[in-house]
């Protein structure tokens, strides 16, 4: 600072002005505002309108003179200046002045610029859990080099370094509302990829998910495969086993690589298949290679051990093996959890 100072003494009568300028937004720095906050500020310093824009999510604040939102069309930049982080241009900061720039501005801009750094660097562009799905896509996608996920995840609101796990949901619970329910220690981000929903956190909570909500865990500390982990359990993921880990897949984990013209080909699955059009068939089955007793499945489905035991003998004789041997229940199991991924294929 004392440097920064001297430097200054040495210039015109500027000078003064010049050094308020760097301490305004110091000022602003030490206080740990926001984006918004930032923009609104410098637009008061500068007595125009002053803008952010982040490439990384390709929204820009725009705040008047008056500390409101600028919702007039966007004129040209009087002046602006490069956003960089990490010796990367990371965003645009500009100022919109009727007439010339003032002598100033380009000083005012260059810390507004450093400031903004500071904020992308500690908090991320936003602290909600929404995230922008460009940029969690950028995370998750396998294709994605390194400089360019990191970036993301620095925008996110994750520390360099930092292990992040992914989950793939699908819930009627808004997709915030359930971030904070099974990530109760931030960060956590959300976003919506198509009919999947997406959280990346440094942890998830496997038993805080609410009921309702099918969910599949990636375990790995890098987001990609995470991601790949997450969207190969929720392929598991079944009414009575909602949240699925990958790592708690095992073995079982292969069948989500079996072609599926050999999967419909295979006689156990078809025959799965055939009785698949009786409900309540299915439901016994699925409660009996659940539980892998018969008492506990009667207990789920509320049913005398009896009444299920007769159950099971028919769908014994329908699938071609008997559902009581440990060899009938492996293949009975196999053959139904096949059956649900040709589904979700």
């Amino acid at each position: 600072m004392e440097a920064l100072v001297a430097r200054l003494s040495r210039l015109d009568a500027d000078a003064e002005g010049a050094l308020r300028v760097v301490t305004f937004f110091d000022t602003l720095m030490r206080r740990r505002v926001d984006l918004p906050a930032l923009a609104r500020a410098a637009a008061g310093l500068a007595e125009c309108t002053a803008g952010i824009r982040l490439h990384a999510t390709g929204r820009s604040i725009r705040m008047s003179a008056a500390g409101t939102e600028a919702s007039d069309p966007v004129p040209p930049a009087s002046s602006e200046a490069t956003v960089t982080l990490d010796d990367e241009d990371i965003g645009t900061v500009w100022f919109e002045r009727c007439g010339p720039a003032r002598s100033l501005d380009e000083l005012a801009l260059e810390r507004l610029a450093i400031a903004v750094a500071a904020v992308v660097e500690r908090y991320g562009p936003a602290q909600t859990t929404m995230a922008d799905p460009a940029l969690v896509e950028l995370v998750i996608t396998a294709g994605t080099d390194d400089a360019a996920r990191n970036r993301a995840l620095r925008l996110l609101g994750f520390a360099p370094g930092s292990p992040v796990r992914v989950a793939a949901v699908r819930s009627a619970t808004p997709l915030d509302r359930l971030g904070a329910q099974v990530c109760p220690a931030r960060p956590v981000k959300a976003a919506q990829l198509g009919d999947v929903g997406v959280l990346l956190a440094g942890e998830i909570a496997d038993e805080a998910f609410p009921a309702g909500v099918h969910a599949g865990v990636g375990v790995a500390e890098h987001a990609a495969r995470s991601w790949r982990e997450a969207r190969t359990a929720l392929r598991f993921a079944t009414v009575r086993r909602p949240v699925v880990r990958y790592d708690a897949l095992g073995a079982v984990a292969l069948l989500a690589q079996v072609p599926a013209d050999a999967a419909r080909d295979n006689p156990d699955v078809a025959a799965v298949d055939r009785l698949a059009s009786t409900p309540s068939d299915l439901d016994t089955l699925d409660a009996y290679c659940t539980t892998g007793s018969l008492r506990r499945a009667a207990d789920v489905l509320h049913l005398h051990h009896s009444s299920v035991a007769r159950r099971l003998d028919q769908l014994g004789k329908a699938l071609g093996f008997s559902l009581t041997e440990p060899d009938g229940l492996l293949r009975a199991s196999v053959a139904l959890t096949t059956w649900r991924l040709l589904g979700d294929s």
